[in-house]
């Protein structure tokens, strides 16, 4: 089996930080950094070479893959910020009022975080860690 790329590093999120924010990208993912820390309490490191992750969870699929991801984080891609969330149907209502967005399977794209309410964000990632807590422990 694969191991997996996504892993907890000792990289530099400031470097991290510079090498790819754009313009207003870097207040943002101040906020979003300030935002998180104050969520999760944890300091910021970097999962892999793209993503600023908060704490960890170790997971095991059904096909029994297993490995370990960031309970929460965000990472730059191009123009848009990627928040990582585990949202299932029951956060449908808060993403009918996050603002301008787009939603993948686990990935938030967000363009500018002044587009989005970010009192209703940070209920998003509240509710994204307690689903994976109480899924993983």
């Amino acid at each position: 089996m694969a191991e997996n790329k996504t892993r907890s590093t000792d990289a530099s999120v400031d470097e991290y930080l510079a090498s790819r924010a754009k313009g207003g990208q870097v207040d943002d993912c101040r906020a979003l950094m300030q935002l998180l820390k104050r969520i999760t309490k944890l300091a910021p490191r970097m999962w892999g070479p793209s993503i600023v992750g908060y704490g960890s969870y170790r997971y095991t699929y059904e096909s029994g893959r297993s490995g370990e991801a960031p309970l929460a984080g965000f990472a730059i891609r191009g123009r848009d910020l990627v928040v990582y969330l585990d949202c299932g149907d029951t956060e449908r209502p808060l993403l009918d009022r996050l603002g301008k967005h787009t939603m993948g399977k686990s990935c938030l794209y967000l363009r500018h975080l002044a587009d989005v309410d970010v009192s209703v964000l940070e209920q998003l990632l509240v509710s994204s860690i307690a689903n994976l807590r109480s899924r993983y422990g």
